[in-house]
């Protein structure tokens, strides 16, 4: 179980690592949303919504990786399935890097995605190889709050890069950071799957473990809540860079306004960490939803009163105060979708990781192709799909409650 150098992570290098892998999605969807309008620009695109597919096509991707990597890290164990995702994902970035057409653009965009799948699903399973319960979730917690710092600095490193390069060494940026967080991956982290808890690869058991895992309410109920919150989120990264940039006309101020909401999640996870050793997983994923429900009921009757533009003041301490909420909600959420898979861990990710980001992609992309030039289609959306949530996680504790 030791590494090629004899030791392993520590509590905080392990965490730190586990982030910075995670960090590629983060970093390969917000680095971009600057660089959107231009890239659309380039290679030929009329419509602005029709740019939103850059990110769109990439959560595609991940969904449909994510079951791959699940089955491949049961069967080979973690680390090879992480090398394997690494590879697909270096190979996407060159492809986007030199793409002379949008659609050669989202064929290296759906390659990162399937990709970047690889490290975010076999991570979550390594966590749960070495934790469980309230503890996994106060792990996560603390990912999160390392990873959170991505999103507050990727836009305006994409910007800045945008400015100084061109939207393409965005790309040769991933490709330098993939292949530096690659070598500390295979170089300080240890196997955690050993060779005795392996699953054989056959399609037969697969299907078993699938079935298996699809019975389970629990892990079933909240993978599906988890998609519906990351739907939300989902669209408003869709629909951000044209409400802060056309609608408020904030222009090279985005990334700082960007960076701010995306603090608010950092520091909610940070919160729950906290939190946990004193309140359950529910309590505090049902008390965030709550508020999300309230919060986007009441500006949503806000925006109708004010024309549909409201202040561009509101709209921020709208986006700040939710997204605090969905903080909370992010690792609790992943937490309890995974707590009773036991050893189906790898192949739990993929699948409870696949089927709320298939969800979230249907959902964000809907609540982005609305735009309209008014913050109107992400209240609403945020308003419904938190309503959503909020039945299918009560119908998830229910129907465990009855097993």
């Amino acid at each position: 179980m030791k590494n090629k150098t004899g030791s392993e992570p520590g509590f905080a290098e392990f965490i730190t690592l586990t982030a910075v892998m995670m960090s590629l999605v983060a970093l390969s969807i917000d680095t971009m949303l600057p660089a959107l309008s231009a890239i659309g620009r380039d290679l030929g695109i009329i419509e602005d919504n029709t740019s939103q597919l850059i990110i769109s096509i990439f959560f595609l991707g991940m969904a449909s990786g994510q079951l791959l990597y699940g089955p491949v890290s049961d069967r080979t164990g973690r680390k090879p399935a992480i090398y394997l995702g690494y590879g697909l994902f270096i190979i996407g970035c060159i492809l986007s890097l030199s793409a002379t057409s949008f659609t050669l653009m989202l064929a290296g965009r759906f390659l990162q995605g399937f990709g970047t799948a690889g490290p975010r699903i076999v991570s979550i399973a390594i966590v749960r190889d070495r934790y469980e319960g309230s503890s996994m979730a106060r792990v996560m917690s603390f990912v999160m709050t390392v990873f959170i710092l991505v999103p507050i600095v990727a836009p305006a490193i994409g910007q800045e890069i945008l400015l100084l390069s061109g939207w393409r060494t965005i790309f040769g940026t991933f490709l330098l950071l993939a292949l530096l967080s690659l070598a500390w991956f295979a170089f300080r982290q240890p196997e955690t799957l050993k060779e005795e808890n392996r699953i054989p690869f056959s399609l037969k058991k697969i299907t078993a473990t699938v079935r298996t895992i699809l019975k389970n309410r629990s892990a079933l109920g909240y993978s599906i809540t988890a998609g519906l919150v990351s739907g939300f989120f989902l669209g408003y990264l869709n629909s951000a860079q044209q409400i802060f940039q056309e609608e408020y006309a904030v222009a090279e101020h985005f990334p700082l306004y960007f960076a701010a909401l995306a603090l608010s999640i950092g520091g909610a996870s940070f919160f729950n960490a906290r939190l946990l050793p004193h309140h359950t997983m529910q309590s505090l994923s049902r008390r965030a939803l709550q508020t999300i429900c309230g919060m986007s009921a009441s500006f949503l009757l806000l925006i109708l009163l004010q024309e549909k533009h409201p202040p561009l003041w509101q709209l921020m301490l709208f986006l700040f105060l939710t997204f605090f909420s969905t903080g909370i909600l992010f690792g609790n959420l992943n937490a309890l979708a995974m707590e009773t898979l036991g050893s189906m861990a790898g192949i739990g990710a993929g699948i409870a990781g696949s089927l709320s980001t298939f969800i979230s992609l249907i959902a964000g992309t809907v609540i982005g192709q609305s735009y309209n030039g008014t913050v109107l289609p992400l209240t609403a959306g945020f308003l419904l799909l938190s309503v959503a949530s909020l039945w299918m996680m009560h119908w998830a504790e229910s129907m465990a409650e009855r097993t």
